[in-house]
């Protein structure tokens, strides 16, 4: 299962609940992460930002992010105008395409209005690990 997730989901995985268990579902290889140099950018600049540059999981993810782990990567997305009011959350969009994935995990009200994006679904973390916890055997 190819999933992209957003920025605000990382950020908000250091706190715990259900967008750690997202994440722990790429890192217990339940999921492959889709991932654009853009992206990966944001997800780096922001939780610096933030004061995580000391933390042991963003050195755990810097880590997994440079040997690949689970990971499809791209440099080249199509331009894509389908976030009309928050057209810097395009980016999501256009490396799901990109890569094919199944699914967007967002807790961006701009992204979740959209819903989904041709094949792509756009869900919460609490409704994607459902979905997850019903295809596991």
């Amino acid at each position: 299962m190819r999933v992209v997730i957003d920025t605000n989901i990382f950020i908000s995985s250091f706190f715990g609940g259900n967008p750690r268990k997202v994440i722990d579902c790429w890192k217990n290889s339940k999921i492959v992460l889709c991932l654009s140099g853009v992206i990966l950018e944001e997800y780096v600049d922001v939780l610096r930002r933030l004061g995580f540059g000391g933390e042991k999981e963003l050195d755990e993810l810097l880590s997994l992010f440079k040997k690949g782990f689970n990971i499809h990567f791209t440099r080249k997305t199509p331009k894509i105008d389908a976030v009309k009011d928050d057209p810097d959350d395009n980016k999501f969009i256009e490396c799901a395409v990109a890569l094919k994935a199944d699914y967007i995990i967002s807790g961006d009200k701009e992204l979740l209005k959209i819903g989904r994006y041709k094949k792509i679904k756009i869900l919460k973390p609490l409704d994607f690990l459902k979905l997850v916890e019903s295809s596991s055997p």
